[in-house]
């Protein structure tokens, strides 16, 4: 792709993300969710093979269709209140009609379907940007408006993007489409807390974004994609492969690793709002999940050759590990410490 067009592209992206997270308005945060779906379409399509040409029609009628319910939920607010402040929100059927449409364009059950597709059609790193960046603009809407979010459809959707999360990713050897099922069971995590601690919902979706940019910029420095080829990985960077194994059981919420953090400071918030029985079914879920962090860290760094794969060996090439990845799996690794503080922060 011309650097030229990627740039225009990389900052329409910033500009978007920046105007739906900044804005009170809300014809101004469907402009910038308007923008952020109009860039990346080319970012996805670059490589010009049929599966991205899909990925990218599949991602654009989606956020098409979750967008024009965003404007008609606004629309119904405006036509009943008379405001159009997106803290505002106090119409039941526009508060049911945007939860709809957050949840499509994030990708919770029932409006996960597109997701795994989109981003097994995408390459790594725009997998990565589609897991976390293109993320923050809905969840912003959802927190500026979680005072007026039905609790009960929250929860109910957050057990069943956590179960199908983890039961569809069982059985998939495809890496990215297991990582978007994993997206999907932690956005179940997100989603069934934003009605009563919003701060938790994107201390959640901070955490989650740095734990699974660790796991892509390491799967991109080893040019892995499916789990028959990840097995031979350990010959060509065998601590990056520690670390990938370590980072995996973080994102699984193992302690005393960083993604233990959010889990159990949601389960804490969701007893204190005597939920205990939905704070006990999201955490037996989350098992499920767990089953396929341990499939990858399994086929990663425990399995030796000689193995009888089906793929093509790749050339054993030493590329530097960026100084960015060794951080972001320093603090996916060593930020449990830091629980103590944040009741003083928040």
């Amino acid at each position: 792709m011309n650097p030229q067009a990627k740039l225009v592209f990389i900052t329409s992206l910033a500009l978007g993300t920046t105007l739906t997270i900044s804005s009170n308005h809300w014809i101004m945060a469907w402009t910038g969710l308007e923008i952020n779906t109009l860039a990346v379409l080319p970012l996805i399509a670059k490589s010009h093979h049929p599966r991205a040409i899909e990925a990218a029609t599949k991602y654009f009628l989606v956020q098409a269709a979750a967008s024009a319910l965003v404007l008609f939920s606004s629309m119904t607010n405006a036509w009943h209140t008379g405001q159009w402040d997106i803290t505002q929100l106090t119409h039941s059927t526009s508060s049911l009609v945007l939860t709809s449409a957050i949840a499509m364009k994030l990708g919770l059950v029932p409006f996960h379907f597109w997701f795994p597709e989109v981003l097994q059609g995408s390459s790594l790193l725009i997998s990565l940007l589609l897991s976390t960046a293109m993320k923050l603009p809905p969840l912003t809407l959802l927190f500026l408006t979680s005072h007026s979010l039905n609790p009960t459809l929250l929860t109910l959707m957050a057990i069943m993007s956590t179960a199908l999360g983890g039961w569809m990713g069982l059985n998939q050897t495809q890496i990215r489409k297991i990582l978007a099922f994993s997206s999907i069971s932690h956005l179940g995590w997100m989603a069934v807390i934003i009605a009563f601690n919003p701060k938790l919902t994107m201390l959640n979706f901070y955490l989650y974004s740095l734990m699974t940019a660790t796991v892509f910029l390491t799967l991109n420095t080893m040019k892995a994609t499916k789990l028959s080829s990840l097995m031979t990985t350990w010959t060509k960077t065998p601590s990056l492969n520690a670390m990938l194994l370590l980072t995996l059981l973080s994102l699984a919420g193992l302690p005393p690793l960083t993604g233990f953090l959010p889990k159990w400071l949601i389960i804490q918030e969701l007893t204190k709002q005597e939920m205990a029985m939905a704070a006990t079914i999201i955490s037996l879920l989350s098992l499920l999940s767990l089953f396929f962090y341990l499939r990858l860290a399994y086929c990663a760094t425990i399995t030796l050759p000689p193995h009888t794969t089906n793929h093509i060996k790749l050339w054993r090439t030493n590329n530097p590990t960026s100084i960015l990845t060794a951080i972001l799996i320093t603090l996916s690794l060593t930020l449990l410490p830091l629980s103590p503080m944040l009741p003083t922060i928040t």
